[in-house]
């Protein structure tokens, strides 16, 4: 069992030491953000009525059933591997907030766990809010941190044209951090993706939520097409490989579906030593 398998009570099968290997540069985003004409814009929800809007926020060992980190757990090597993941990302954005796409070479390489808890860390931050957005949809999980399950997602926004934004973002019982998870998917769920709304989406969210980190939980990268097209709605991109599981020749395959430009790095999960940012 790994350090961070420990640390976090043997939350989840997807769960490993992490290793970040950042590309030599990383360049950001190519344009500046433009609202969406003709669109009505609802009511933010700030931080301070997400405060209001809460429910019973979920304890440490709720916390951990869920494979999620504790922010109270300082020392835990999984706290600080996030936290600092949490800053590379804001220094790369220079402060302002961003898209971010959690992608795993292949299946079964724990980018869903990255992905939450590089959600949760945005939101441990007061001064930040995090949106968790479930874009796996052949292996949806995001849906589990719901209460409620019945309640509409990615796939009903996508379906119902009269559906509001707002309807499909939810609580999840940690403070500052709200979801999106699949809804109920029809029989070709990838050709959400390539439809206008999806764009119309991201850029909707980005401008209505100034401080909110977004965090896509992505196909694998085998999906080539869906890699790419949700790497082009990004600002950065983040790929999950699992030691001694992924070849470099996977790697590099992954690779070739994005941009150069928008890569942050490689988190190698279950790499055997000590988790650290190089």
């Amino acid at each position: 069992m790994s350090k961070i398998e420990k640390a976090l009570k043997r939350a989840g099968e997807e769960r490993g030491n992490l290793q970040v290997v950042a590309p030599a540069a990383a360049g950001g985003r190519t344009a500046p953000w433009t609202a969406l004409v003709g669109q009505e814009i609802e009511r933010p929800e700030t931080i301070s009525r997400m405060a209001e809007n809460e429910h019973k926020l979920l304890s440490a060992e709720e916390l951990w059933v869920r494979g999620i980190i504790h922010p109270q757990q300082t020392k835990e090597p999984a706290v600080q591997v996030f936290r600092e993941l949490r800053t590379k990302i804001s220094q790369q954005s220079q402060g302002q907030n961003a898209v971010i796409l959690v992608a795993a070479v292949s299946r079964g390489n724990g980018a869903s766990f990255i992905a939450r808890n590089l959600a949760a860390a945005f939101a441990f931050d007061s001064a930040k809010t995090a949106l968790l957005v479930d874009c796996n949809l052949r292996n949806p999980s995001v849906h589990e941190l719901i209460p409620d399950t019945s309640l509409p997602g990615l796939a009903d926004y996508f379906d119902s044209p009269e559906l509001a934004v707002s309807k499909i973002i939810h609580p999840v019982g940690i403070a500052r951090l709200r979801a999106i998870a699949t809804g109920r998917l029809r029989e070709n769920p990838a050709e959400y993706f390539v439809s206008t709304k999806m764009r119309h989406l991201i850029d909707s969210l980005r401008e209505r939520y100034r401080e909110r980190f977004i965090i896509l939980d992505g196909p694998p990268m085998s999906d080539i097409a869906d890699a790419r097209i949700l790497s082009e709605l990004s600002d950065y991109v983040l790929v999950v490989a699992r030691h001694g599981r992924t070849t470099n020749a996977q790697i590099e395959n992954g690779l070739s579906a994005i941009s150069s430009s928008k890569l942050l790095g490689i988190v190698f999960n279950d790499e055997p030593r000590i988790p650290w940012l190089r």
